[in-house]
């Protein structure tokens, strides 16, 4: 007996003629990167960009050192800035939801006027303006600016969680912090999760603005080494060796995230809790 295809709401099973153009698409598509990929590799060789003179910094033990301190720099900046964009969004979205008024509207004039800032502008305004060091000033510039905008995912994640959740919670007795604490926000988090990550990552690259006021973070550390005429002006071996490090990084970020909303699906506590089927009613007293 054949299965005929299932067809869907959003999507129908393609037929042969489909197939094929699919197919056709597909080979296309795959032609046009792996011709892309090689012109820019043929571009490479043909700028003299793998000589042996461009890639011998990356063999001395001093560059070496250089390039570990600016990737150490970078990860202190950007976890000092991630821990205080979370606990500033955190603080402005409880503000953005409070009943008070005057706490509501001082929340929202901050997170508009931090969102709309351009962050470089920030961190040059810390560092030049309030004359503080590079790196608090970048570490302030990113958690302001990450902040304001992480205040706005918490506030639309516990808004997206069902009405009816809070309105049951507040008909048992609980207080809006209880609601708050234990019924909104756990739920709200599995939903923001990406979201979170998402803006952590950009936190992550905009540790490079740091270079700009001499915060001597990897992008710094590996602006020195392509700068040097003793070799040859090394800028795409550098921009080849620090690119994949970055990206890394940020994927090291969105398995992280990625592991923890399956460790939240695995959790007992977020599992639906078994209802054991109705007994027979007994007759009550009185009653055949």
């Amino acid at each position: 007996m054949s299965r005929t295809p299932h067809a869907s709401a959003l999507y129908d099973v393609p037929g042969p003629q489909a197939r094929r153009r699919h197919l056709l698409y597909g080979v296309i598509s795959t032609v046009v990167i792996l011709g892309l990929a090689a012109w820019i590799l043929y571009l490479l060789f043909d700028t003299e960009q793998f000589t042996a003179v461009k890639w011998r910094p990356f063999l001395y033990e001093g560059i070496q050192e250089l390039l570990l301190e600016g990737l150490g720099n970078t990860l202190k900046a950007f976890a000092l800035a991630a821990v205080l964009s979370l606990a500033l969004g955190a603080l402005l979205a409880t503000g953005r939801l409070s009943d008070h008024r005057p706490v509501r509207w001082t929340a929202t004039l901050l997170v508009e006027f931090f969102r709309a800032m351009p962050v470089l502008v920030m961190i040059f305004f810390i560092f030049v303006a309030l004359k503080v060091q590079p790196l608090p000033a970048l570490v302030a510039g990113l958690a302001l600016y990450n902040g304001s905008v992480l205040a706005e995912v918490f506030r639309t994640g516990v808004h997206a969680v069902p009405r009816g959740q809070g309105e049951a919670a507040y008909a048992l007795g609980m207080r809006k912090t209880q609601v708050m604490t234990w019924v909104l926000v756990p739920q709200a988090v599995r939903a923001m999760l990406p979201a979170i990550i998402s803006q952590l990552v950009v936190a992550l690259k905009d540790t490079s603005l740091g270079y700009l006021i001499t915060y001597e973070e990897f992008l710094h550390a590996g602006k020195l080494i392509a700068s040097n005429l003793d070799y040859d002006l090394p800028f795409i071996p550098v921009v080849l060796v620090i690119s994949p490090i970055y990206i890394g990084m940020c994927m090291l970020l969105s398995w992280f995230a990625t592991w923890v909303a399956r460790r939240e699906r695995r959790d007992p506590r977020t599992k639906g809790v078994d209802v054991a089927p109705a007994a027979p009613v007994t007759t009550l007293p009185g009653r055949e």
